[in-house]
């Protein structure tokens, strides 16, 4: 949304983090014509801007806006579910100053002008920064490549199939080199679809149930393909959503080659196992689907010594008509960006992962993946600044949910850790209370 030249924005008090720079101390962060001019301990012996709002941040913590890098709107096409502006106060009220839309809108985002519409409509209605992921291949089909270049130039940031996955070797190869002479990215969702037919993790959980299991060996198997396609071809890949401890165990190998990989997972996996399910909840139908504590906790465990390098809300909505079914009748997906970050919090809280780590995995780690300038508070990195109580309790109630669609797996569950601020571009868009 397009505003005039904020006014100078003083946080003091604050305990500033800043992964990218390794800080982590009490200090102020001062903005000024939508940038940052110092954050840290330096900061706060210096002084304020003329007319320059001064908000004490009590000792709250005060980092980077997080950046999301798989978000699904309903804009074009399905604007009952989600629009760019519904889901940017969702994102703003959870702390995230940058999203990724996914290209699975209607019509395709598969031509360049189709990312400038998105482009367009974030200017004019979005409060938080949107940039948009281009179709790998024309319709999601898997069978014709897109124009990278054009799309590139348009303004996409990295391409995806959305939620599906490029069945075809060949195709996926092709792509990979064709990115490669752009320097583009290229995001995949591993699933082997022939094996991925069932609607839960496979297991004795989706026995008892009567459902058909999806099993593990569907994500490994194309991660493992993918990792060889990314060794011949010398390109730049991401997997999307990771979600077992094979998985996992592939990166590592992959990162040891020299492989120009990173590895992405959803908050759900983080924070939800199968067992969550419990009376078949639709809201916690995802793809891949939730699997068990075992495979939570290598996830957990990737994170924090760095395997895997981004977490993302895989935000998902859907509305009544497509998640009040049976469970095997109801669509996939979750909302979750009012949430990542109380959900992630929940890590730190655990002493599980620690704070700079699960920060850096929701800001600079995804912003160098992108090639983003945002993501960090170094001088003269654009002003997408939040401030947090770490420690602040809340419960999520269906009636303050944001986005259009309420499909959230956290609903009224307690959190610890609430967003009182968010800044984009040195605009106050959020504020607690």
């Amino acid at each position: 949304m397009a505003f005039d030249t904020p006014k100078p924005l003083v946080l003091t008090n604050a305990r500033v983090i800043d992964p990218a720079r390794k800080l982590d101390a009490a200090g102020s962060v001062i903005i000024a014509d939508g940038t940052i001019l110092a954050a840290g301990p330096e900061a706060a012996n210096q002084g304020a801007p003329y007319g320059a709002d001064i908000i004490d941040c009590k000792g709250a913590i005060a980092c980077p806006g997080l950046i999301d890098m798989c978000v699904s709107v309903g804009e074009p096409g399905a604007e009952h579910r989600e629009t760019l502006a519904s889901a940017s106060d969702a994102a703003a009220a959870g702390g995230v100053t940058t999203i990724c839309t996914m290209p699975d809108t209607d019509p395709v985002i598969d031509d360049p002008a189709l990312v400038d519409f998105i482009l367009r409509r974030a200017r004019d209605t979005a409060e938080v920064n949107v940039h948009p992921l281009a179709a790998l291949t024309k319709g999601l089909a898997g069978q014709e490549m897109t124009e990278i270049g054009l799309l590139q130039e348009a303004g996409a940031v990295a391409f995806t199939n959305g939620h599906k996955s490029v069945k075809n070797a060949q195709v996926m190869r092709r792509m990979m080199t064709y990115a490669r002479d752009f320097d583009a990215l290229v995001i995949h969702h591993a699933e082997d679809p022939d094996l991925a037919g069932g609607v839960m993790n496979a297991g004795l959980n989706a026995s008892w149930k009567g459902l058909s299991g999806v099993p593990r060996e569907a994500e490994i198997i194309m991660l493992e393909r993918d990792l060889r396609l990314v060794g011949m071809s010398k390109g730049k890949y991401h997997v999307n959503l990771v979600s077992t401890s094979d998985s996992a165990d592939v990166i590592r190998g992959g990162k040891a080659k020299g492989l120009n990989i990173t590895a992405g997972v959803s908050i759900n996996h983080l924070t939800h196992n199968e067992n969550d399910i419990g009376a078949y909840r639709t809201f916690f139908k995802m793809s891949p689907p939730l699997r068990d504590e075992d495979d939570r906790q290598a996830m957990i465990a990737a994170v924090a010594d760095g395997t895997i390098d981004i977490i993302c809300s895989n935000h998902d909505p859907q509305d009544v008509e497509t998640k009040r079914h049976p469970w095997a009748e109801a669509e996939d997906g979750a909302i979750g960006l009012e949430t990542l970050l109380a959900a992630a919090l929940r890590l730190y809280h655990s002493e599980q992962v620690d704070l700079s780590t699960l920060l850096a995995a929701m800001t600079c780690n995804p912003a160098d993946r992108l090639g983003l300038e945002t993501g960090r508070l170094a001088k003269g990195a654009p002003a997408d600044v939040i401030v947090f109580d770490p420690e602040r309790p809340w419960v999520l109630e269906k009636s303050a949910i944001r986005s259009r669609s309420k499909n959230s797996p956290f609903e009224d569950a307690r959190f610890s850790g609430r967003v009182l601020r968010t800044v984009v571009g040195g605009r106050t868009v959020f504020a607690h209370g």
